[in-house]
């Protein structure tokens, strides 16, 4: 029994091993009422398999977790693996009243006259919201959630630091987005090493007490190496010493004094010796200090060759269409070699579903949807559960010949995936480090056109940022779908935006688009459009600079002015 009325969870010793690797060693903790927890680390530390242990969804190999006994967790998971049938069934449920209201605010109208097709065909924001209302509805006295803001669009994450705020049990968060978890959390549990360390205050906090705790054992690393040098000398001078004395001691003399002498020298010198020796070995033992691992570095590299300027891509009326619902109808674009498109819109207005017809996965109701016979397409979609789970990371990427598998072992290793990862099931693996995987197929091979959906998602933080800064450097054509905003203006200088069930070029980068001001006026509808996105564009950009950057308070100051302004139109 919990004996602090405060604490809700207790865990204890808690270990877990997949095949030989050890993802968690004697983890302890307590979670207590009402606290906003962030979880973090890199990809593959246990963060997930953390939370299904928590959740009661797998058992840990050793330890002891305590709950309350009628605690009810509300648990998204990373990878939204809900059935249609949970969605069905929860919206033909008799208390369907609060999931309804909740996904209603989320902005998916009429859910209740969604029928199997609608649902069979949702997008990954469409089942966010609906697996969000799901739990809301259900009343959770704790909630844990993994990734919660991927593909949410800024409506959604508005409603879920709202909602956050508004709920009184704890809360367990996992994410990468570091502007959200500046907004929702006070205290940080960081997994590294199979280890478990704590930090108070936001994600920002974190990262400053993390970078000083770094400095500060990196300086006693040093003073104990000096200190070890120095004994280390001492020993080799005194065994020096002792050698001479020794040699001294059985040298031809008719002094017997001489030789005994030199014996008692020679022997004083021994014990001095052992005396270092051990003062040396009981340093080691009580405290010893492990050099600090420097933060890993993730290195991409893409090669693309061809002419730029070339059109590659046309629409001509192109429409999708499924039954009772159009995405989209009488759309024209195209796109040249060596565009950088970005695809902005709602969540649920055709985006990634536009990107499956460019590779054939979905068929196009009307119109004409042309592609060059010329160009070779790399496609990253958001389902990293699509690999064969029980073979490995070179298996899955059907490499026989020495060379590839040499080449796609070096990559797999520059993206932060070692040997002890690669050489074990799929299924082991984190999304994260499948993410890269299917990265690494991509990095193989010469392709003139990228599609990413949602190419950020299940990656850390570094990983996020030097795979943007190689995509800068990529020569082809890139297309993507992402509600990484700051990711998205970075990345892109041209926009395919999803508007009226239409689909129009912009030649504009996102951040210029979201703060275009019209001439001759604007509805007020308009302005708040414009007013929203420029918040979204805000987030996005927020949650990749630390708040020591003088950019950090102008954007802050700026965002805080939107939502007064926003305030102010819905009133």
């Amino acid at each position: 029994m919990l004996t602090n009325q405060k604490s809700i969870i207790k865990v204890t010793g808690l270990e877990k091993r997949y095949q030989l690797r050890r993802i968690l060693d004697q983890i302890q903790f307590e979670i207590k009422n009402g606290e906003r927890i962030g979880l973090v680390g890199y990809n593959g530390t246990g963060k997930t398999t953390l939370a299904n242990i928590l959740f009661g969804k797998i058992l840990p190999d050793n330890g002891h977790i305590e709950k309350r006994p009628d605690l009810r967790i509300g648990y998204l998971s990373q990878s939204i693996d809900y059935e249609m049938n949970d969605f069905h069934q929860s919206l033909l449920a008799s208390s369907n009243i609060e999931l309804l209201q909740h996904a209603k605010e989320l902005g998916l109208k009429k859910v209740y006259d969604w029928e199997e097709t609608r649902l069979s065909h949702l997008s990954g924001g469409e089942k966010l919201k609906l697996a969000l209302s799901m739990i809301w509805s259900s009343k959770p006295d704790f909630l844990i959630l993994d990734e919660p803001t991927n593909h949410l669009d800024f409506r959604g994450i508005e409603w879920l630091v709202s909602e956050l705020e508004k709920f009184h049990g704890p809360v367990l968060i996992i994410s990468h987005d570091r502007h959200f978890l500046d907004r929702t959390v006070n205290r940080i549990f960081e997994l590294e090493h199979s280890k478990i360390q704590f930090y108070n205050g936001n994600y920002s906090s974190y990262r400053k007490e993390k970078q000083k705790r770094m400095e500060s054992n990196r300086h006693q690393y040093n003073i104990q190496r000096r200190q070890i040098e120095l004994v280390e000398k001492q020993m080799e001078q005194l065994k020096s010493w002792s050698d001479k004395a020794h040699q001294t001691s059985t040298k031809q003399s008719r002094d017997y004094g001489y030789k005994e002498y030199h014996r008692a020298k020679a022997k004083k010198r021994d014990t001095q010796v052992k005396s270092k020796m051990k003062r040396l070995q009981n340093e080691l033992e009580k405290n010893k200090i492990e050099k600090p691992a420097e933060e890993s570095a993730v290195r991409f590299q893409f090669e693309s060759h061809g002419k730029r300027g070339k059109r590659i891509i046309e629409a001509k009326n192109l429409s999708k269409v499924y039954t009772g619902r159009t995405l989209f109808h009488s759309t024209n674009f195209y796109i040249n070699h060596g565009d950088r498109i970005g695809l902005l819109g709602e969540n649920g207005c055709g985006k990634s579903t536009l990107l499956k017809m460019l590779i054939d996965q979905e068929i196009v109701s009307d119109g004409d949807l042309w592609r060059s016979d010329s160009i070779r397409i790399a496609y990253l979609s958001q389902d990293v559960d699509d690999l064969p789970a029980d073979k490995t990371a070179i298996e899955a990427l059907g490499f026989t010949d020495r060379e590839s598998i040499l080449k796609a072992r070096t990559l797999l290793a520059n993206l932060g995936l070692k040997e002890t990862f690669i050489t074990k099931p799929i299924s082991t693996l984190s999304l994260g480090e499948r993410t890269r995987v299917k990265l690494v197929e991509m990095l193989m091979k010469e392709y003139d056109v990228l599609i990413l959906d949602e190419p950020t998602n299940h990656l850390d933080l570094p990983s996020r940022e030097h795979l943007e800064r190689t995509l800068a450097d990529f020569t082809g054509t890139i297309i993507t779908v992402s509600h990484d905003y700051y990711f998205l203006n970075k990345l892109c200088d041209r926009l395919l935006v999803f508007e009226g069930q239409k689909i129009k070029r912009v030649e504009m980068k996102p951040e210029e688009y979201l703060n275009k001001d019209e001439k001759g006026g604007q509805s007020s509808k308009e302005q708040l459009l414009i007013i929203e996105n420029r918040i979204a564009s805000i987030l996005g950009e927020l949650s990749t600079i630390d708040q020591k950057d003088p950019k950090y308070l102008v954007l802050d100051k700026e965002f805080n002015e939107l939502l007064k302004q926003k305030r102010n139109f819905n009133s």
